[in-house]
């Protein structure tokens, strides 16, 4: 497997994985994207509905990542996806509400998000391929609320990485701020930018794309700019659909809700893979860029002052960096014309995709799309709670809300659960009555001490501060 960037990069020389791991950003400001998705047959498919979770994680995984030696990554695998980290052998478990309607339990991991399940791996990929050449890594990252403690909780006490994380100051929920904030390693630095995630997602791509202050401070990507992260989620699509359909070839349908687009994407490339989804429903919140976009067409990303503050904060985003690789796909893998797709964008500040023939090529994509209102995910959280004894998250009752609203009759639907409500305990207690059940580990978290630096959305002045702190 060998690897392109979405933008023109690498073409005449297509990298092997382990360059992009450690890689980012392309130096053109392109994502890495494979050559080609692999494909699984039906007779292989059928085989792996009997793999447990580290099982499929190693037969999805080992067609992306295979210039990592198969003992080594079943090795990384095996350490990662285990019972005392994510609470089950099940990792990703899923529950039935009703016929037909499920639940995949992609948050119980150790900061309760499902971020957790692709960046614990890439924590130890990290490692592995850092050590072998005794090298080290300065991660720059942004985050809008979970990829942040996520990442750094995974990425902690790893030989040779310090993490720099970018996060909207005063955006994020009181937990998921704490999570990252009480977080006091000197390997750990903290980022509070005045502004939205967005500005704190350009700053990290603006750094990236500084090729010389990259290579001297050897900058690398933990958020789903990087490609690895997409491909350890695509592994819990294959889960959710076998767990969820009783024989080989019957199709599933999947809500997600999205932000920046890297946890659908991750499906529509389990799709590609030969998995049988018969559609996606993306949901999103009053931050509703993506849903106009497969609604209309009309791609615009919103202002800092556009983008609103929600109560389902992990989507306040109005520039989904994944989508880049959507649309990739959408024209073909053609770099010139995603290229003059982006430039126009740059130019005009959106693109009228209705009006270009690619158009037809989104509408076959098989992902429709709806957006929830605090009111809405509210609604949701109390009716699940009433009529099936669950809590849910406000992200999670987005992608439910929508869900139902877009679901295919008579396939089955499974909602991705992608934080734990104890994450956001002010919406559970106006639903519900009542506060969250939060793990004891989490007992008192936002009365611990926390450290963050507070600047403003600068690109020089988050390089000067990485260039003090970095590792030598």
């Amino acid at each position: 497997m060998r690897y392109v960037s979405t933008r023109g990069a690498w073409a005449a020389n297509p990298q092997p994985f382990r360059a992009i791991l450690l890689e980012g950003l392309a130096l053109d400001g392109g994502l890495a994207v494979p050559e080609s998705y692999p494909r699984f047959s039906a007779a292989e498919l059928d085989a792996m509905r009997g793999l447990d979770y580290r099982g499929l994680a190693l037969a999805v995984l080992s067609r992306f990542f295979d210039d990592i030696p198969a003992v080594d990554l079943k090795r990384l695998i095996d350490a990662t996806y285990t019972k005392a980290a994510f609470g089950s052998d099940e990792i990703v478990p899923l529950s039935t509400l009703a016929p037909g309607l499920h639940l995949l339990h992609a948050s119980n991991g150790p900061t309760l998000a499902f971020k957790d399940i692709a960046l614990q791996l890439l924590g130890r990929l990290f490692e592995h391929v850092l050590g072998q050449t005794q090298s080290t890594l300065n991660i720059l990252g942004a985050t809008s609320g979970d990829t942040g403690s996520s990442a750094e909780h995974a990425l902690l006490g790893r030989r040779g990485v310090r993490v720099f994380m970018l996060s909207p100051h005063g955006r994020m929920s009181p937990f998921q701020q704490a999570q990252m904030y009480s977080l006091l390693d000197p390997a750990i630095h903290n980022l509070a930018i005045e502004g939205s995630f967005d500005d704190c997602q350009d700053i990290v791509k603006a750094v990236s794309g500084d090729a010389e202050f990259k290579r001297r401070y050897r900058i690398g990507a933990v958020n789903s700019i990087n490609w690895a992260r997409v491909a350890a989620q695509v592994v819990y699509y294959f889960k959710g659909c076998f767990a969820a359909t009783s024989h080989a070839g019957e199709a599933v349908q999947f809500a997600v809700p999205s932000g920046n687009f890297g946890n659908i994407l991750a499906a529509h490339v389990a799709r590609a893979m030969g998995l049988p989804i018969a559609r996606l429903v993306l949901a999103t919140n009053e931050n509703d860029v993506l849903d106009e976009f497969f609604r209309t067409g009309r791609y615009r990303p919103r202002s800092t002052a556009e983008t609103r503050a929600t109560s389902s904060p992990s989507m306040d985003i109005s520039k989904a960096s994944n989508f880049e690789r959507f649309v990739f796909d959408v024209v073909g893998r053609d770099a010139r014309a995603f290229r003059s797709l982006w430039d126009s964008l740059a130019r005009d500040g959106e693109i009228d995709f209705a009006a270009t023939p690619w158009w037809p090529k989104v509408q076959q994509a098989g992902i429709v799309s709806g957006r929830s209102t605090h009111a809405e995910r509210v609604a949701t959280i109390r009716e699940l709670h009433e009529r099936y004894g669950v809590v849910i998250d406000p992200h999670t009752a987005d992608g439910v809300k929508v869900g139902r609203e877009q679901a295919l009759p008579g396939v089955p639907l499974v909602c991705v659960e992608t934080a734990l409500p104890a994450k956001f305990a002010a919406t559970i207690r106006e639903a519900i009555g009542r506060d969250p059940e939060r793990p004891a580990a989490f007992v008192g978290l936002e009365e611990r001490p926390q450290r963050c630096e507070v600047l403003p959305p600068d690109v020089e002045r988050v390089k000067a501060y990485v260039a003090a702190h970095a590792a030598a």
